[in-house]
């Protein structure tokens, strides 16, 4: 059973999350960086607060709590320091571009917590045979957004239909940490569709996941037919489902997916840009 990784400062909804099996939380102080980097893009920029952490951490009974802090900083230290004050089970380091940066943040942990470094840039990519051993990790995870951007890529699933995902988990594999990638929308919905994103997660072995933002719609009732629950345990039903095809239909699938992933990007390369809000045209 995958991590379905759930982002939110919520205490209340964390609790029914902590009630699912398989779900992982995750606080997200990220910001250094980050509305430069996605500006003009529909993306999640978070807003929450280092006393999210504790308070997430309270509502949870069984489930770990992952922290995504900022990009390696003269400010670091004291980020490491504070967050594992409050409580974090696991530290996820954003945007690193080789392995010095990588293995910097785990001297400043130190061992206190494991770690899992998310691989979002070209640099991070050419140098994964050099960070891959550093001590401490847990887990690999590939944040596709910033990747296909840092990339050159129009489509942000490019990296997963090159190859380039499975690059990785391979890697990931052999020194036997954990792996993960993306983000995955409800079943029939997104761009690539749910369940297409979640065959290549059982393809290539993934073992954790974040649940889109649009996957949790807090209007909708708890017990209704498209609450967070039933979406959640439909997904769980379509990965027993996908886990147990051949061989042979996982490789049809990837071929058929990364068609319809070549198909998206054309159409998104064809769009004629669209400048930044203030941009002189």
């Amino acid at each position: 059973m995958m991590d379905l990784l759930q982002i939110t400062n919520d205490p209340a909804f964390a609790r029914r999350c902590d009630a699912l099996e398989g779900m992982r939380l995750f606080v997200d102080l990220e910001r250094l960086g980050k509305q430069t980097r996605q500006a003009g893009r529909n993306t999640f920029i978070s807003a929450h607060q280092l006393d999210d952490v504790a308070r997430v951490k309270t509502a949870l009974r069984r489930s770990r709590l992952m922290v995504r802090v900022n990009p390696l900083n003269p400010d670091s230290a004291d980020e490491v320091d504070a967050v594992l004050a409050q409580g974090a089970d696991l530290l996820m380091l954003p945007m690193f571009a080789n392995g010095d940066q990588l293995r910097a943040f785990a001297e400043l942990v130190a061992g206190r917590a494991p770690i899992v470094p998310l691989l979002e840039t070209a640099g991070a990519l050419a140098t994964l045979d050099d960070w891959i051993a550093t001590p401490g990790l847990f887990e690999v995870f590939v944040g596709l957004n910033d990747l296909h951007l840092s990339l050159g890529c129009h489509f942000m699933f490019e990296p997963l239909s090159q190859g380039i995902v499975e690059r990785v988990a391979r890697a990931a594999r052999a020194q036997g940490l954990r792996f993960g990638f993306g983000g995955i929308a409800r079943l029939d919905e997104g761009l690539l569709p749910g369940r297409d994103v979640l065959a290549e997660h059982l393809r290539l072995g993934s073992q954790a996941v974040i649940l889109s933002r649009t996957f949790h719609r807090p209007d909708e009732a708890a017990d209704g037919a498209e609450s967070f629950e039933t979406q959640v345990a439909a997904l769980r039903q379509a990965e027993q489902q996908l886990a147990a095809r051949a061989p042979a239909q996982a490789a049809a699938d990837s071929a058929r997916i990364a068609a319809v992933i070549g198909d998206i990007a054309r159409t998104m390369a064809a769009r004629p840009a669209v400048p930044p809000a203030g941009t002189a045209v």
